[in-house]
Formats: C-alpha cells, sequence, structure tokens
C-alpha cells in the first residue's frame, strides 16, 4: 500500500509541475532571458503603459512601402521565417517612422520597409541558419527587433517607386554594408546620408555593420516578445 501511495504521489507530482510549466507559458526563459510569450501578459504591460502597444505600421503609416523578405524566400536563410508580410513596432518608434516619412516627402522620398518587430523564435531561426553575431542578433541576447524597437529599411523615389541605389542590397553580409564603408560612389554615398540622417534626427541610430538597420533610442526600456503576428492581431480584435 506504502508503495501505491509513493507512485500515486510521484506521479500526482510531475503531473502538477507540468501544468504549473504550462500555465507559465508567459514568464518563460531562454538563456536567462525573459522572454513575453504569453498574450495575457502582453496586454497587461500595454494596459499598464500604452506606448508598449506593438501597432500595424501598415495601418498607422498607409504611404510606407513594404517588401518584408522574411515572409517569402528572398532572404537570406531561403525559408519562410513569418507566416504573413506583416510589420509591426511600439507605438513610440511608429510615431518617429511617421516623422521620417513626412520629411522624406518634401524630398520626393519615402521608406521602404524590410522588417520591423521581429518575434524571438524567428530570431533563433536566423542564428541557426547563419550563426554569425556581427550580423545576426544572438539569442542568448534577444534582439532589438524581439523588443519591437529596430527597423530594417531603405529609401524609395516617390515618382516612380524605384529604391535609390544603397551600397549593397539587404541582408549583404560584407563590408560593405557597414555605414562607415566609403569606398562608393558619391550617389551611392549621399543615398546612405540622406537615410542615415533623417533616422537620426528622428531618434534611431545606426548599427555599425547594416546601414539599412535602425534602433529606437529607449529600447531598453522594452521587453523581448516572442507573439506571432496573428496573435497580436487577436488582441486588437
Amino acid at each position: 500500500m506504502a508503495k501505491n501511495n509513493f507512485s500515486f504521489l510521484l506521479t500526482l507530482g510531475i503531473f502538477l509541475l507540468t501544468l504549473y510549466a504550462c500555465n507559465n507559458k508567459g514568464s518563460e526563459t531562454h538563456y536567462e532571458l525573459d522572454v513575453i510569450q504569453q498574450i495575457e501578459r502582453y496586454k497587461s504591460l500595454v494596459d499598464i503603459t500604452p506606448e508598449k502597444e506593438l501597432v500595424d505600421l501598415k495601418t498607422e503609416i498607409p504611404e510606407l512601402v513594404f517588401d518584408i523578405r522574411y515572409a517569402a524566400t528572398n532572404n537570406f536563410t531561403g525559408q519562410k521565417i513569418y507566416d504573413s508580410p506583416r510589420a509591426f513596432a511600439r507605438k513610440p518608434v511608429a510615431d518617429a517612422l511617421k516623422n521620417v516619412q513626412t520629411q522624406l516627402k518634401e524630398k520626393g522620398l519615402g521608406l521602404k520597409i524590410f522588417d520591423a518587430y521581429r518575434p524571438y523564435s524567428a530570431t533563433v531561426m536566423l542564428y541557426e541558419a547563419y550563426p554569425d553575431t556581427n550580423y545576426v542578433a544572438a539569442p542568448w541576447n534577444g534582439s532589438r527587433h524581439n523588443r519591437g524597437c529596430a527597423v530594417d529599411v531603405t529609401l524609395v523615389n516617390l515618382a516612380n517607386g524605384k529604391q535609390l541605389t544603397m551600397p549593397t542590397s539587404y541582408d549583404d553580409f560584407t563590408e560593405k554594408a557597414a555605414p562607415s564603408y566609403m569606398q562608393l560612389p558619391d550617389s551611392v554615398i549621399a543615398n546612405r546620408r540622406i537615410l542615415m540622417d533623417v533616422m537620426t534626427e528622428n531618434g534611431f541610430s545606426t548599427y555599425p555593420y547594416e546601414w539599412w538597420h535602425f534602433d529606437y533610442e529607449g529600447w531598453e526600456n522594452y521587453e523581448l516578445m516572442d507573439l506571432s503576428f496573428e496573435e497580436l492581431d487577436r488582441h486588437k480584435n
């Protein structure tokens, strides 16, 4: 009888531990990071601090051009990372991008978005495909994209919709992609300078290895997230 009681208690203990782990998914850690995976926890944060909401950039700034590479196969992994071509960012980031778009319009230019908020699980997939932390965020740190505070962008000519010529294509992992690389035609350097200037004037900082990547000021005040675009849509509903 004692043996049967022990077996019952052991089974019950394992069940309760499993149940606890499932109910606390939103506090799950990765490499000792606190990554938000539960929509209820995200909603609670937004209720307390509304500026932490991840907003749809297409809704917030309809004039933007989108080319979400990780929702297709024309990216460095050769596979789809996202289920849909969406772009989200924290509310202050979206407001800053709106100002950028307004300023560029005066020059006959606009922004094209390659990527914005990136779920943490996508960062893991990218790192597994190309484990170079100069170009792909280390999973043990998380990405500023995971915080909804980074964007990958370029410039387009509003008159014809064409991209301006930049030092490299998107996700080029060579020295030419660095914002400080100068062995380029003057016109390309000028295009890059227009992009860097307007972004930094509006609270973004450049990344030393990628001319297209910009981090928004105060990014460290926003949590790492691993919510899908679909989950964010359901939250809005």
